[in-house]
This record gives structure tokens, C-alpha cells and sequence, in this order.
């Protein structure tokens, strides 16, 4: 059994047990491959592991791993900050945008997309003045001002906790995005359904399972060994 294979099992261990702590379908969580840190070469096991779905932080590292494992099925997920300027080049390569925050995004995505784009709303929860995204109480008044993109459908909130944070205030903030998430949803819009919660890294997805996360961004655990 290789290192990746461990930490694999390790990974889906520790999700199916959080899942069962709180009486989730393990069905329920994807689990996300932060691939940033690691070549195409040390990644592409994974997809023979059942892994395929991929997240890339820059724009010119997701085309770039597209273009290596262009004859896969992957599902490509873009979780970093995009520059306006990027995006006419990335936008209809992805299935999944995870960092949603203004409106001039929007437009800009709107403008290029040929396609309805699947998008994250990024909130900053815990007011950090170094990260990006919306503060919680700015989040639905900005939903509602995207409806008018129609190449554009909110599928969910992405947040990341502090790295320093205790477990305490973790889940303080996971279940501060999960409330904000399920009241969007509760208001039925048709541009954004917010089914989704983007939330936990491999030092907290377990805490972000059982705060409801549906998509967990994965990196150094799975790549511990090669980092």
C-alpha cells in the first residue's frame, strides 16, 4: 500500500466517522483534493484511488494540471481569490467556483461565461481583516443582487476559519456559516439554492463534517508525505 493510499483511507476514515457522529450519509461530503502544493505526476494516483475531484488556488496552476489530465474526468474546482482580469481565461474550465465576493466578480463572470457557472459565496466570518470575502450580515442582501447574473447560480457559502482559532471557536464559526446558509435557503430563490457549505481544511474538516460541510478542501493531509 503506498503513503497516498494511507492517507486516503485515513481521509475517508475520519469523514465517514464524523458523518456517523452526527448521523450524516457519508454520501453526502466530497471530498475536494487540494492538488496546489504537489506536481501532476504526484496527484494523478488519486484518480486510480477514486479520487476526481481536484481544487486548484491559482488560476495558472488549475489550467495547467487541466492540461495534463485532460484525457480524465476530473471536476475541477477553483478555491482562491480570481482576479478580474483572469477571468475570461479560467471561467469555462471549472465546475465549481468557491470564491464569490463582489459584485464586479459577478459582472465579470456574467460577461464571459458561456455557461451557468456553479459559485460559492465566500463569507469571512470571523472578520479576519487579511482574508477575503463578505461579511455574514452583508451575504443575503448580496445574493439578492446577483439574481440579475442568470450565468450565475449560488449553490453555497464557503468560509475558512482562523488558523489559530481553538475547536471552540471553530465551530463556532462553521455553525455561523451552516445558520446563515440553511436561512438563504429557507427564502427559495431560484438563482441561488445554497444547498452546499464549503468549509473545512485538513486541520478542521472533521469539525466542519459535523457543522454540516458538503464540500471539504483537502491538501496536506493527503500530500504530507510529499510536501
Amino acid at each position: 500500500m503506498s503513503k497516498l493510499e494511507k492517507n486516503v483511507g485515513s481521509i475517508q476514515k475520519t469523514i465517514d466517522q464524523a458523518c456517523q457522529s452526527v448521523g450524516r450519509n457519508t454520501k453526502d461530503v466530497a471530498m475536494l483534493a487540494v492538488t496546489k502544493s504537489v506536481s501532476s505526476e504526484v496527484a494523478a494516483p488519486l484518480l486510480e484511488l477514486g479520487v476526481n475531484k481536484f481544487a486548484e488556488n491559482r488560476v495558472d496552476s488549475l489550467l495547467e494540471k487541466q492540461l495534463y489530465f485532460q484525457e480524465n474526468k476530473i471536476e475541477w474546482h477553483l478555491i482562491g481569490t480570481l482576479q478580474r482580469r483572469k477571468v475570461k481565461k479560467v471561467i469555462n474550465s471549472i465546475d465549481y467556483f468557491h470564491a464569490l465576493d463582489s459584485l464586479k466578480l459577478a459582472e465579470e463572470i456574467q460577461k464571459h461565461a458561456t455557461q451557468t457557472i456553479k459559485c460559492f459565496v465566500q463569507v469571512n466570518v470571523s472578520n479576519e481583516e487579511s482574508k477575503h470575502g463578505l461579511i455574514i450580515e452583508d451575504t443575503i442582501k448580496f445574493i439578492k443582487s446577483i439574481e440579475k447574473y442568470d450565468k450565475i447560480k449560488i449553490v453555497g457559502l464557503m468560509t475558512m476559519a482562523p488558523k489559530d482559532a481553538t475547536e471552540v471557536e471553530i465551530k463556532y464559526y462553521f455553525d455561523e456559516l451552516a445558520l446563515k446558509c440553511n436561512e438563504i435557503r429557507e427564502l427559495e430563490l431560484d438563482h441561488a439554492p445554497c444547498t452546499e457549505l464549503s468549509m473545512g481544511m485538513s486541520n478542521d474538516y472533521e469539525l466542519a463534517i459535523k457543522s454540516g460541510s458538503t464540500y471539504v478542501r483537502i491538501g496536506t493531509a493527503f500530500f504530507k508525505d510529499y510536501i
